[in-house]
């Protein structure tokens, strides 16, 4: 691969795994040195020792705001500087209303929404005063398409799509970039909670889609020439009926 980020310095939450973990190895092979965020130190441990003296590790717990706090002055410490943030970190909760547990969805929503607005806070004051940065953040098709499935979920996307928008024109005229990824379904542990028949399903029609597929996105995303943004990239299964 060109190396289009040769000589900037990123950091991915929740980068252990997942897509995550493929848009981290996407930026490292694109020149890129890369802090992975995840709260799993021993595997962000051993991931970074296989990945490579680019990749280093930064133990946070997205749900610790004392940990969130101390994110940007760790990345700052190792790397030297922060140029791409992908707030990526995500849970995933589908169901019936009526069947849910309230205090499964309040922990699902501090990691979709409320890690995604205190790490963007965190790290954007740094990147105003510089002039420069992009900001990417994981959203879903779910945050343009209400989901039957998955009404918290989506609920949790549709206020992630607001809160990039609107930063977003706060924002243009500092010189930094904020735009979404939002794919349809990808094959991560964040399915485990799908019913297996609709699994077997959607993995039978080809309607799930791998973490690289997002990667190539994201890579897409941060390598447009100075002044063009993409503030929205949808990607699906051609599959998928939606």
């Amino acid at each position: 691969m060109t190396q289009d980020l040769k000589g900037k310095v990123a950091a991915v939450t929740g980068a252990a795994s997942g897509i995550g973990l493929a848009c981290a190895k996407a930026m490292l092979d694109a020149g890129a040195r890369v802090a992975l965020v995840d709260r799993a130190g021993d595997r962000l441990d051993a991931l970074c020792a296989e990945l490579g003296p680019n990749a280093v590790p930064v133990v946070t717990d997205l749900l610790d705001p004392a940990s969130v706090e101390a994110m940007l002055p760790t990345i700052l410490e190792r790397l030297g500087g922060l140029d791409i943030f992908h707030a990526n970190a995500g849970a995933y909760i589908g169901g019936k209303v009526t069947e849910g547990d309230p205090d499964a969805w309040d922990r699902m929503l501090n990691l979709n929404v409320n890690a995604v607005f205190r790490t963007v806070h965190a790290v954007l004051p740094h990147m105003v005063a510089q002039k420069s940065g992009d900001i990417i953040v994981t959203s879903s098709i779910a945050g343009f398409v209400p989901v039957i499935w998955e009404p918290i979920y989506t609920a949790s996307k549709f206020a992630v799509q607001a809160f990039v928008h609107t930063v977003r024109r706060q924002i243009a005229r500092d010189g930094v970039r904020i735009g979404a990824v939002a794919p349809g379904p990808v094959v991560t542990a964040l399915l485990d909670d799908w019913p297996k028949a609709k699994m077997d399903e959607a993995l039978a029609d080809g309607s799930l889609m791998q973490p690289e597929e997002v990667a190539a996105a994201v890579m897409f995303m941060l390598t447009r020439p100075k002044g063009v943004m993409i503030r929205d990239l949808v990607i699906l299964p051609q599959t998928l009926d939606l």
